[in-house]
């Protein structure tokens, strides 16, 4: 898949940077990086709309806000050399690591992740994957059946697997990602990991111990019903892909579908909420 990177040079960068940044979010942009006074926002090509950036940008401009627009298309294969060229391994204190094929072993983690780093997202380098894995190695996943929504390159899964889960079923709307995953849980050699293509309704099992999303703002709203039908009583969610400021309209939403709310948890003004049903 083609992306479009958006580079906005935003003056002042404070506090406009963070607030046009969840802006994007919401327009379906699903990638960011800061450099400087600079914001590369990163969005599939299919998704781009034109107008509503424009507008978006206008609106802000009328604030006395100055922002300077660059916009470049990126090939699916130029995309893929660039995360290899500009990979590191992700490193989470001494508990684990994740790392591309091409990386040497090093150093001496309780677990290690093996991903091809693809356009798939979820190689733990973006804050929110970062930080649900931090999250997730702290939970008793012991013989339990879980799902991953909108697994990408299926990182979460596979550290799922690693915590002793019992089944794990990933799903994604993106057939490379499906490929990507399926890939990267041979890699690490997963046998109880089974990837569907599709949204949630792909998904027939009603009884998952834990379901994890990792998608963003929207689209958590919109499938909140479905991960209620789909999780055991007593069952856990995680949710993120979004930032510290919408943890509060998530909160109320859930709630209407049985969900109790149980922790917040930050990294760099993005977040992830554990709940049980």
């Amino acid at each position: 898949m083609d992306y479009i990177q958006l580079n906005l040079n935003i003056a002042p960068k404070n506090p406009w940077l963070e607030i046009i940044t969840q802006e994007l979010a919401d327009i379906d942009f699903d990638s960011f990086m800061e450099e400087g006074q600079t914001l590369q926002a990163f969005i599939p090509s299919d998704l781009f709309d034109k107008k509503k950036v424009n507008e978006l940008i206008e609106e802000y401009r009328a604030k006395d806000i100055a922002i300077e627009v660059e916009q470049i298309h990126i090939p699916s294969q130029n995309w893929n050399a660039t995360w290899e060229a500009d990979y590191q391994p992700v490193k989470i204190e001494d508990k684990l690591i994740i790392r591309a094929p091409f990386h040497s072993k090093e150093g001496n983690y309780k677990m290690s992740i093996e991903i091809q780093p693809q356009m798939s997202f979820g190689t733990g380098h973006h804050q929110t994957t970062y930080l649900l894995c931090d999250t997730l190695l702290d939970e008793d996943f012991n013989q339990k059946s879980v799902l991953d929504v909108g697994t990408g390159t299926g990182v979460l899964g596979i550290l799922a697997a690693k915590l002793n889960a019992s089944h794990i079923v990933g799903t994604d709307i993106e057939a490379g990602a499906v490929e990507n995953a399926i890939e990267n849980i041979g890699r690490n050699n997963i046998s109880n990991f089974e990837i569907l293509e599709g949204d949630i309704e792909v998904v027939t099992k009603k009884d998952f111990d834990v379901i994890i999303a990792n998608i963003n703002k929207n689209v958590l709203m919109q499938h909140l019903k479905s991960y209620s039908e789909r999780i055991k009583e007593g069952g856990s969610l995680f949710l993120s892909g979004f930032f510290e400021t919408d943890a509060d309209s998530l909160i109320e939403e859930a709630k209407k579908f049985g969900f109790k709310f149980v922790q917040l948890y930050t990294r760099e003004t993005w977040a992830v909420l554990k709940f049980k049903k």
